[in-house]
């Protein structure tokens, strides 16, 4: 009888790695993000003259807004790497958030061809995210570990993860701002 081959073993650096891609792409736009609307606005204004001002002022985030935001997704990317290693990449939150991971470079590089210059995120989408996401994906295949077909779902949940984290750091600066004012009230004579 045919002794079975080796299933070779899952680099840590597929499932840990997500999180550093991740973080290498987030750093540069925890860089670039905050002022990042207002300095591009008359660009904006020429390339989408029809796209309504309240659009353009949503994209302009402060730096804390930045990091909150950013912070909240990174918890989410390290739970994912975590799962990820613990099941040797075969968790479906890994693999979806993988996909999404990959998928996301997508708006990026076409924020930047629609809006005819720099945006946010662009130049380690395409060096960085797409790069990691295609090398993992294939170091899952090879170590023999069932990609599940996750890239619809993650199409839908990761613009998810992203909207309520910027949404959840938005309510987290206020409750910041209404404690700090409280502090505030509470100190005067």
């Amino acid at each position: 009888m045919p002794v079975p081959a080796p299933v070779p073993r899952l680099p840590r650096s597929v499932t840990w790695g997500l999180l550093a891609a991740w973080a290498v792409h987030d750093a540069e736009e925890l860089v670039t993000m905050p002022g990042w609307a207002d300095r591009a606005r008359p660009r904006l204004e020429r390339t989408l003259p029809r796209a309504p001002a309240r659009v353009r002022d949503a994209l302009s985030v402060s730096r804390p807004h930045a990091t909150v935001a950013i912070g909240l997704v990174g918890a989410f990317v390290a739970a994912a790497s975590a799962r990820g290693a613990r099941t040797g990449g075969a968790d479906p939150l890994y693999q979806a958030t993988l996909a999404g991971f990959g998928w996301h470079a997508v708006p990026h590089v076409a924020s930047a061809v629609v809006t005819r210059g720099y945006t946010p995120g662009v130049l380690t989408a395409p060096t960085v995210v797409v790069p990691f996401a295609l090398w993992a994906r294939s170091r899952l295949r090879r170590a023999g570990v069932p990609v599940a077909p996750t890239a619809r779902a993650a199409a839908v949940f990761g613009p998810l993860v992203v909207v309520g984290a910027h949404v959840a750091a938005s309510g987290l600066l206020r409750l910041a701002d209404r404690w700090r004012q409280g502090r505030r009230a509470g100190n005067s004579p």
